[in-house]
Protein backbone atom coordinates (compact mmCIF):
# COMPACT_ATOMS: atom_id res chain seq x y z
CA UNK A 1 0.00 0.00 0.00
CA UNK A 2 1.58 3.58 -0.84
CA UNK A 3 1.97 5.84 2.09
CA UNK A 4 0.79 8.58 0.00
CA UNK A 5 -2.46 8.72 -2.01
CA UNK A 6 -0.54 12.20 -3.61
CA UNK A 7 1.04 11.68 -7.03
CA UNK A 8 5.05 11.14 -6.30
CA UNK A 9 6.00 14.01 -7.93
CA UNK A 10 3.69 16.55 -5.97
CA UNK A 11 5.18 14.80 -2.68
CA UNK A 12 8.57 15.22 -3.21
CA UNK A 13 8.45 18.54 -4.15
CA UNK A 14 6.52 19.00 -0.97
CA UNK A 15 8.93 17.52 0.97
CA UNK A 16 12.00 19.86 -0.76
CA UNK A 17 9.82 23.30 -0.06
CA UNK A 18 9.18 21.75 3.48
CA UNK A 19 13.13 20.99 4.31
CA UNK A 20 13.94 24.35 2.51
CA UNK A 21 11.72 26.01 4.21
CA UNK A 22 13.02 24.74 7.54
CA UNK A 23 16.82 25.31 7.13
CA UNK A 24 15.84 28.92 5.98
CA UNK A 25 13.65 29.10 9.31
CA UNK A 26 11.23 30.40 7.51
CA UNK A 27 7.03 29.87 7.66
CA UNK A 28 4.71 29.47 4.91
CA UNK A 29 1.21 29.73 4.32
CA UNK A 30 -0.87 29.13 1.20
CA UNK A 31 -4.54 30.81 -0.61
CA UNK A 32 -5.83 28.14 -2.72
CA UNK A 33 -8.76 28.47 -4.83
CA UNK A 34 -8.52 26.07 -8.09
CA UNK A 35 -6.76 24.08 -6.31
CA UNK A 36 -8.83 23.56 -3.74
CA UNK A 37 -6.34 22.62 -1.18
CA UNK A 38 -4.46 20.06 -3.00
CA UNK A 39 -1.11 22.21 -1.63
CA UNK A 40 -2.02 22.29 1.65
CA UNK A 41 -2.51 18.57 1.50
CA UNK A 42 1.10 17.71 0.03
CA UNK A 43 2.81 19.75 2.58
CA UNK A 44 0.66 18.28 5.15
CA UNK A 45 1.87 14.68 3.87
CA UNK A 46 5.34 15.59 5.15
CA UNK A 47 6.41 14.83 8.63
CA UNK A 48 7.26 17.91 10.78
CA UNK A 49 5.56 19.99 8.31
CA UNK A 50 3.90 22.19 11.03
CA UNK A 51 7.17 23.15 11.91
CA UNK A 52 6.63 25.39 8.59
CA UNK A 53 3.48 25.19 6.94
CA UNK A 54 1.25 27.44 9.18
CA UNK A 55 -1.77 27.89 7.39
CA UNK A 56 -3.69 27.21 4.16
CA UNK A 57 -6.53 28.94 3.54
CA UNK A 58 -9.46 27.30 0.59
CA UNK A 59 -11.32 30.54 -0.66
CA UNK A 60 -13.08 28.88 -3.34
CA UNK A 61 -16.10 31.50 -4.24
CA UNK A 62 -15.36 35.15 -3.99
CA UNK A 63 -17.57 35.48 -0.94
CA UNK A 64 -14.69 34.01 0.57
CA UNK A 65 -11.72 35.49 -1.09
CA UNK A 66 -13.29 38.81 0.23
CA UNK A 67 -14.43 37.40 3.81
CA UNK A 68 -11.74 35.19 4.85
CA UNK A 69 -8.44 37.43 2.94
CA UNK A 70 -10.04 40.90 2.87
CA UNK A 71 -9.50 40.54 -0.84
CA UNK A 72 -11.88 43.93 -2.09
CA UNK A 73 -14.77 43.30 -3.69
CA UNK A 74 -13.98 46.12 -6.13
CA UNK A 75 -10.58 43.83 -7.41
CA UNK A 76 -12.66 41.12 -8.21
CA UNK A 77 -15.33 43.02 -10.23
CA UNK A 78 -12.37 44.75 -11.97
CA UNK A 79 -10.03 42.62 -12.72
CA UNK A 80 -12.02 39.16 -12.18
CA UNK A 81 -11.10 36.52 -9.73
CA UNK A 82 -8.68 35.07 -11.96
CA UNK A 83 -6.10 38.17 -12.06
CA UNK A 84 -2.91 39.15 -10.73
CA UNK A 85 -5.03 41.66 -8.81
CA UNK A 86 -6.56 38.91 -7.19
CA UNK A 87 -3.91 36.60 -6.55
CA UNK A 88 -1.62 39.03 -4.91
CA UNK A 89 -4.29 40.39 -2.88
CA UNK A 90 -4.74 36.49 -1.47
CA UNK A 91 -1.46 35.86 -0.81
CA UNK A 92 -1.03 39.31 1.13
CA UNK A 93 -3.59 38.16 2.94
CA UNK A 94 -3.13 34.50 3.59
CA UNK A 95 0.01 36.77 5.50
CA UNK A 96 -2.10 39.25 7.38
CA UNK A 97 -3.42 36.05 8.58
CA UNK A 98 -1.18 33.95 9.60
CA UNK A 99 2.15 34.79 11.08
CA UNK A 100 3.78 33.04 8.16
CA UNK A 101 7.10 34.12 6.47
CA UNK A 102 6.06 33.85 3.03
CA UNK A 103 2.62 33.19 1.56
CA UNK A 104 1.59 32.00 -2.35
CA UNK A 105 -1.65 32.39 -3.79
CA UNK A 106 -3.68 30.48 -6.38
CA UNK A 107 -5.99 31.14 -8.41
CA UNK A 108 -7.52 29.79 -12.19
CA UNK A 109 -9.73 27.71 -14.20
CA UNK A 110 -9.40 24.43 -13.74
CA UNK A 111 -12.44 23.41 -15.99
CA UNK A 112 -14.17 21.91 -18.19
CA UNK A 113 -16.19 24.73 -17.94
CA UNK A 114 -15.87 28.40 -17.01
CA UNK A 115 -12.95 29.59 -19.07
CA UNK A 116 -13.84 32.55 -21.63
CA UNK A 117 -11.47 33.72 -24.81
CA UNK A 118 -9.63 35.89 -22.59
CA UNK A 119 -9.25 33.28 -20.12
CA UNK A 120 -9.43 29.86 -21.14
CA UNK A 121 -9.34 26.45 -19.03
CA UNK A 122 -5.84 25.91 -17.86
CA UNK A 123 -5.30 29.49 -17.28
CA UNK A 124 -4.22 29.94 -13.30
CA UNK A 125 -2.48 33.09 -11.48
CA UNK A 126 0.20 32.59 -9.25
CA UNK A 127 1.53 35.17 -6.60
CA UNK A 128 4.07 35.20 -3.62
CA UNK A 129 4.27 37.73 -0.87
CA UNK A 130 6.89 38.01 1.89
CA UNK A 131 6.40 39.63 5.23
CA UNK A 132 8.29 43.06 5.50
CA UNK A 133 8.94 42.97 1.69
CA UNK A 134 9.29 46.27 -0.46
CA UNK A 135 5.50 46.33 -1.94
CA UNK A 136 6.91 46.95 -5.37
CA UNK A 137 8.45 43.63 -5.01
CA UNK A 138 5.45 41.49 -6.54
CA UNK A 139 6.04 38.31 -7.66
CA UNK A 140 3.05 37.36 -9.87
CA UNK A 141 2.56 35.69 -13.05
CA UNK A 142 -0.53 34.25 -14.83
CA UNK A 143 -0.01 30.50 -16.64
CA UNK A 144 -1.45 28.77 -19.66
CA UNK A 145 -1.33 24.91 -18.86
CA UNK A 146 -3.79 24.27 -21.59
CA UNK A 147 -7.31 22.22 -21.62
CA UNK A 148 -5.59 19.14 -19.92
CA UNK A 149 -8.17 17.86 -17.84
CA UNK A 150 -9.72 19.06 -13.81
CA UNK A 151 -7.09 17.36 -12.57
CA UNK A 152 -4.36 17.71 -14.77
CA UNK A 153 -4.48 21.56 -14.87
CA UNK A 154 -4.98 21.15 -10.71
CA UNK A 155 -1.62 19.31 -10.35
CA UNK A 156 0.19 21.28 -12.72
CA UNK A 157 -0.86 24.54 -10.61
CA UNK A 158 0.12 22.44 -7.22
CA UNK A 159 3.66 22.06 -8.42
CA UNK A 160 3.79 25.64 -9.54
CA UNK A 161 3.03 26.99 -6.33
CA UNK A 162 5.22 24.46 -4.75
CA UNK A 163 8.10 25.59 -6.43
CA UNK A 164 7.40 29.53 -5.43
CA UNK A 165 7.06 28.39 -1.92
CA UNK A 166 10.58 27.15 -2.46
CA UNK A 167 13.81 29.86 -0.86
CA UNK A 168 15.32 31.92 -3.41
CA UNK A 169 12.51 31.00 -6.23
CA UNK A 170 12.72 33.51 -9.32
CA UNK A 171 9.20 34.48 -10.59
CA UNK A 172 6.90 31.73 -11.79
Amino acid sequence: MPDSILPASLVELAERVIIANRRAGRTIAVAESCTGGLVSAALTEIAGSSEVFEAGFITYSNDMKSELLKVSQDVIETFGAVSIATAWAMAQGALNKSHANVAVAITGIAGPGGGSEQKPVGTVVFARAERGASPDKIVADMHHFGDTGRGGVRLQAALCALELLLPDSPAP
